[in-house]
């Protein structure tokens, strides 16, 4: 089961990626990742309001992510680890000539081996890391100045092509809500667009 709350909070059965703005208090959480500090990835309310005592946060190297947590799992760029019995690999995740996501604050995406490769970009450009990776679910932000825009997003999609797309990041603080559609006609015929963002 895939949802998306918001913005880039992604719900797979009981994992979560950048929780923002949850509102119900589920307590459910087995994993969180985290893929960068800002507020609308980072949002400790949201974390609380999910987690447990068993709950294991994984976050980038990050001073001010493990100022607010304790116990986390902190993960580099460019590495494999295991949580849970959950092999992930770590991509690095940054703006090549934006200067909102450096690529020396080493934040990262996620790409988990579950049933399929799932990979969450978090906030990036189309960078050469991406670019060399295959998955069969694609997470791929598309609102424009502090990411990729649709048009980018969507040349990105087509390079990787996995089985299926879910466009984030777009329609709240940036990127209009008809972005999602504009990206979609830009896909590929053979990938399947999921729009999950309303």
């Amino acid at each position: 089961m895939i949802e998306i709350n918001t913005q880039s909070s992604i719900k797979i059965d009981k994992i979560y990626f950048d929780p923002y703005k949850i509102e119900k208090e589920t307590h459910d959480a087995e994993i969180i990742y985290i893929t960068h500090s800002h507020y609308d990835h980072f949002d400790m309310e949201s974390i609380e309001k999910i987690s447990n005592s068993q709950t294991t946060i994984v976050v980038p190297d990050d001073e001010e992510i493990k100022r607010n947590l304790n116990n986390c799992f902190v993960v580099k760029p460019n590495e494999e680890y295991e949580v849970k019995g959950i092999k992930f690999k770590t991509v690095p995740s940054y703006n090549i000539t934006k200067p909102y996501h450096k690529k020396e604050y080493r934040w990262v995406g996620y790409k988990l081996y579950l049933d399929k490769i799932y990979y969450i970009m978090g906030d990036t450009d189309a960078v050469e890391e991406a670019k060399k990776e295959k998955c069969d679910y694609l997470f791929i932000p598309i609102g424009g100045i502090y990411t990729m825009d649709y048009r980018e997003a969507a040349e990105l999609t087509n390079l990787i092509n996995p089985e299926t797309v879910t466009p984030i990041h777009y329609g709240s603080i940036v990127g209009d809500k008809k972005d999602g559609e504009r990206f979609k006609e830009l896909v590929n015929e053979g990938i399947n667009v999921k729009i999950l963002l309303k």
